[in-house]
């Protein structure tokens, strides 16, 4: 019976949905964190009755026809790349972009990697990292004996040392966007990369026209509402069950049929 099989599609897409909202719930404090959405798609259909065939000679044709699905499937997990909300941390290298942008990272592999998690640190070179270790682009050092540090809204980073009551600038941070953000492939560790359906990065400071700025001593949020996120985890449920259902159902039609004499 084809119901058992359309059944169990739909189980299996709801059982998809589950892991991607559990997915999203698990990373509800993580830093930077985009949440997904699990987007599904029909199946093919059957053609029992085909519409707009002819029904006699004089060229009356059928108006409905009738097809039957074949069930449902994931057909992705959009990411989704709105701005999260941002909490205070009072330490100064945490940084937090506000609107569009990316900070890179330098992966040990030679790949550039993009993230909106802006709680970096100092290495034994004092150069800036990210909590892993890995060099925030373009390189910044900061001096051994550095007492304030200043990470200016554009990105420019000022520091003042020993007794000196001057300050002097390290460097610039910038920042990436690209023509499809939701493109970009997650790899863990709070890191995208470039694929061919995000584009190229195109690379400016902080509050360049279209780039977001800086927050110095801040932090982005993962953009996770806790109460959506149940509400889809009960419809996910529910759809489960629905599904499951149909399952007994076909099976109680088959055992009826088998049991007639």
């Amino acid at each position: 019976m084809r119901a058992l099989y359309i059944a169990s599609t739909g189980m299996l897409a709801q059982e998809r949905n589950v892991e991607v909202t559990s997915n999203n719930i698990a990373n509800m404090r993580t830093t930077g964190y985009k949440k997904q959405r699990a987007e599904f798609q029909d199946l093919l259909y059957q053609d029992l009755r085909r519409t707009g065939s002819s029904t006699s000679a004089s060229g009356t044709t059928v108006p409905v026809g009738v097809q039957i699905g074949s069930g449902v499937r994931l057909a992705a997990t959009a990411r989704v790349m709105s701005q999260g909300s941002v909490e205070s941390t009072s330490k100064e290298l945490d940084v937090a972009i506000r609107g569009e942008g990316f900070f890179q990272i330098s992966l040990p592999d030679g790949r550039t990697g993009y993230t909106r998690d802006g709680s970096f640190e100092l290495d034994s070179t004092g150069q800036l990292v990210t909590v892993d270790g890995y060099t925030v682009q373009p390189g910044i050092t900061f001096p051994d004996d550095t007492r304030d540090i200043t990470i200016s809204t554009d990105g420019e980073v000022q520091v003042t040392t020993g007794n000196s009551t001057t300050t002097q600038t390290l460097g610039q941070l910038t920042l990436a966007r690209f023509v499809n953000k939701a493109g970009l492939d997650a790899i863990g560790d709070n890191l995208y990369l470039e694929t061919g359906a995000s584009g190229t990065p195109q690379v400016a400071t902080p509050a360049d026209d279209g780039y977001g700025t800086l927050l110095q001593s801040y932090l982005e949020l993962a953009n996770v509402n806790s109460v959506s996120e149940i509400s889809d985890l009960i419809a996910a449920q529910r759809a489960y069950e629905m599904n499951s259902r149909v399952i007994s159902a076909a099976d109680e039609m088959l055992s009826s049929t088998t049991n007639l004499r």
